[in-house]
Order: C-alpha cells, then structure tokens, then sequence
C-alpha cells in the first residue's frame, strides 16, 4: 500500500491538509483569544452599567461577587467623563502579571500574545484595556485568570484539530479514488499492455492503441505507440536480414567454388599468344581474385559486419586506375561518362586495398549510374590532399545531384537507394569500410550540380589503434 502511488498519493494528501489546516490553526487560536477577551470587556461593562444605574451605590459583596463571576473578570475600572473609577472588585490571589490592549493591537501581535498563552501552563491575573460599546465611556479595564482562558483556548484547538483530522481523511480518501480513478488505473493499463508487447514484440496486434482521455497520459500512450511501432519495424527488418545472411552465405558457397574454377581459366589465359588476352588477363585474375576473397569473408562470417582491415601501404594511384578501368570495362559501350584523376603518383596510404578498392568502387559506381540515367554527359574525377591528420580522397562528380529522400538515409542499408530496384548496400558497405579503418565518409555537398563524397582515413597512430580494436 505504502509503496503503491495512490498509497503514498494518500498519505501526501492527508499531510498537506493537515499542514493547512496548522496555518488555519494559528490564526484562529489568536482570533478565538480576542474574542474571548473582548466578550470579557462588554459582560464587565454591563455588569458595571447595571451597578451604576442602582440609586444604592452600597453593594453587598454577595452581589458585586456574582456579577463578576458572570462577567469572568477580576476588577472592572470604567472611565467616564474623564473620572477613573473602580466599579467592581474582588480579591486577587496575586500582582498583575501583564497587561494589553486590545484598542490598538496587530495581527502579529494577537498571535504572539495567543501563541505565549496557550504554551503557559501558570494561571496568572492580565490587565486588558478596551473601548467600551456603545460608546457608554472612554476606556474600560479589566482584570481576568489566564487559567479559564487557556483552558478554553485548548477546547476550542483540540474541536479545530479535530474537525481539520476529518476533513483531511475525508479529503484524501476523494482524491486516492479519483487518482485510483483517473491515474493509476490507466497507469495500469498502459503496462498490462508493455508487458503483452514484451511477450510478442514481432506481432503489431500487441501495439498499444491510445484511449486515455488525459493529455499527459495520451501523450505517453502515443509516444509508447510510436516506439513499439518503430521497434516491430525494426525486428522485422532485422529477422530479413539474418534471413538475407543466411542466403547470401549459401550464395558465396557455390559461387566461390564458381569463381574457383574461373581463376584457374584465367591464369591459363595469361599463357595466350593474343596480345590482348595477356593485357586483359591480369585485370580479369584480379576481379576473380577479389570476388573469391568477398565470397571467403561472407562465409567466415555470416552476417552483415566486415572483418578488420588488413593495414598496408598502399599506393593510391594505381589503385584508384585500377577501379576506374574496371567501370570503363563495365559501361564500354556507353560514352556518357569521362573521367579525371588528380592523385600524386608517389601518395601512399595506409589501408586495406582490397576494402579500399571497394569503396572507392562503390562511389563511382554509384557516380556514372546516376550520370547515365540523366543521359547527359558527365565527369568523374577523383582528387586527393594530404593533412597532418588524414589522407583525404575526393570522389566528385557533375551529375543530377542525390534527391532529399536519399540523403536522409544515405548510409542506411536497403534504404539509401538512388535508383530504381537499388538495394541502398553500396554506401552502407563503404561506409562501414571506412570507419573500420578509424575513417569517415561523408557526403560533401549534393546539389543540381553534382556530387561530392570524401574519404578521411586516419595518418596518426592514435587513429590506427582505434580502427585495430
């Protein structure tokens, strides 16, 4: 109960009310003291008026003693016509103790003077001054026990506690049942419904569906409905990946045994009395190389991640002819693209060729596609710099520009595809290339003018030893 929140919700509610119910307490102890002491005055005054109106101004002490246990008073001193005169009087076990006046007092002063009383356990004889009603004189005195006024000061606290005891247990059962109501019942809902999610997330029937009728709550439910809907999404996704892994291992299986005996026919090839063969021979042994070795890291590992690069150095002229002879080869009867390169001939890298091959690969691939599907001439150049950092290899060209919808997820797979019937891998895969190297690759800047794609690869070994782990 306690630990539930409707059960602490309830004993906040009852703590709060009875706190406010103090702050009523105070004031109105010292409001029930002047009204007591000034009940005092006006009994005095007209026990006073009823001596003074008698023709016998010989009082028996039989009656002036019942008037003034009537009035609760000790002595009444009436001033009239600017004549002090002592009514009524009777013996006081003691001196004056204190005096006030009530003609002329403040709230805090009425407090004070309640708050001393009430914690002053002697009785003790008080002096009060007041006005006389009705205007029957100038000024009235009259002397009291602190005794009977504070026994009735804690009478009149202890009904005030009381009542404020029943107000806050009535006030703070209303409010547990409507936070039982209004809260911490559709609370309750809303985790029966987690909890039946967690048992099938893959399945959208479990999907939170918002009710509540609360902005702060339905708020909540929406935020839970839009997650749990981006989450089944995502494990859908990721069940058609593991899916898709399964498959391409099997693929990589049989096409590297494939591509085995392809390599064997090429190194003969090599052995040809055609000049052209023997030019066209290694490249062809390289391209059978390089796809045996992806079949072989698709088996090793079986799913999406990529081994750790192999770090050479690698000369990046070479390398980067190498990959833009290979799109030549591939679009030898489409004219549309020319390409430049501006790389030193003597600028080394430290990288993994074959990874870097790939990615630089991917980029134009994805470079002339993109040019050719426009049916407008285009270019493709490939440039490079050096900082004390990075070796940074520019990969540009003058094409359609990427749309909006690409580059939100460029480097997302199966979602970044430009063209039609794309599956989005090229730039997930080089991206993920790259920053196993300790690099990035970024997309530059896009426009109608073209593209611009940059590959950082780290120089410093700070930058080598986080791509190593």
């Amino acid at each position: 109960m306690l630990n539930s929140l409707s059960g602490r919700f309830l004993i906040l509610t009852t703590v709060f009310v009875m706190l406010a119910e103090v702050l009523i307490f105070v004031p109105s102890i010292a409001r029930f003291r002047e009204d007591y002491l000034l009940d005092r005055l006006e009994r005095a005054q007209i026990a006073s008026l009823a001596l003074l109106a008698s023709q016998d101004t010989m009082v028996a002490p039989e009656l002036e003693q019942e008037l003034l246990v009537n009035a609760g008073v000790m002595t009444v001193v009436l001033r009239r016509d600017q004549v002090r005169e002592l009514v009524l009087a009777s013996p006081m076990a003691g001196a004056i103790s204190r005096q006030f006046d009530l003609r002329d007092v403040t709230a805090g002063e009425l407090i004070r003077d309640a708050m001393v009383q009430l914690f002053d356990t002697e009785s003790r004889a008080i002096l009060v001054t007041g006005t006389p009603v009705q205007m029957a004189g100038e000024v009235i005195e009259i002397s009291v026990e602190t005794g009977p006024l504070r026994d009735a000061m804690i009478d009149y606290g202890l009904r005030i506690l009381l009542l404020s005891a029943v107000i806050s247990i009535i006030t703070a059962g209303l409010l547990f049942l409507a936070v039982r109501r209004f809260l911490v019942t559709p609370m309750a809902r809303v985790v029966e419904h987690m909890s039946d999610y967690a048992d099938a997330p893959e399945d959208p029937n479990q999907v939170i569906m918002p009710t509540s009728g609360l902005r702060e709550l339905r708020a909540a439910e929406d935020a839970l409905q839009k997650l749990q809907i981006q989450l089944t999404g995502a494990l859908k996704q990721k069940e058609r990946l593991a899916q898709l892994g399964t498959a391409v291992a099997k693929i990589s299986h049989d096409l590297r045994n494939i591509l085995t005996t392809a390599q064997l026919f090429a190194d003969r090839m090599e052995m040809s009395d055609d000049p052209k063969v023997v030019r066209a021979a290694p490249k062809l042994v390289g391209a059978i190389t390089r796809a045996v070795n992806l079949c072989e890291a698709s088996l090793a590992f079986g799913k999406a991640e990529e081994p750790a690069p192999a770090l050479t150095i690698v000369k990046l002229a070479p390398l980067v002819e190498d990959a833009l002879d290979g799109e030549r080869l591939a679009a030898a009867d489409n004219d549309l693209v020319s390409y430049r390169t501006d790389i030193p001939i003597d600028m080394d890298v430290r990288a993994d060729p074959e990874q870097l091959y790939r990615v630089i690969t991917n980029i134009v691939r994805n470079a002339r596609q993109a040019i050719e599907a426009s049916k407008l001439e285009g270019t493709i150049s490939i440039l490079s710099d050096a900082t004390e950092e990075y070796w940074n290899i520019r990969i540009q060209d003058d094409g359609p520009g990427l749309p909006k919808k690409a580059q939100e997820n460029l480097f997302t797979a199966f979602q970044g595809g430009v063209r039609k019937g794309g599956t989005g891998l090229g730039l997930a895969i080089a991206a993920d290339l790259i920053r196993g190297h300790g690099g990035r690759l970024e997309l530059t800047e896009t426009n109608e003018n073209g593209t611009v794609f940059t590959i950082s690869l780290p120089r410093k070994s700070e930058f080598l030893s986080t791509a190593a782990q």
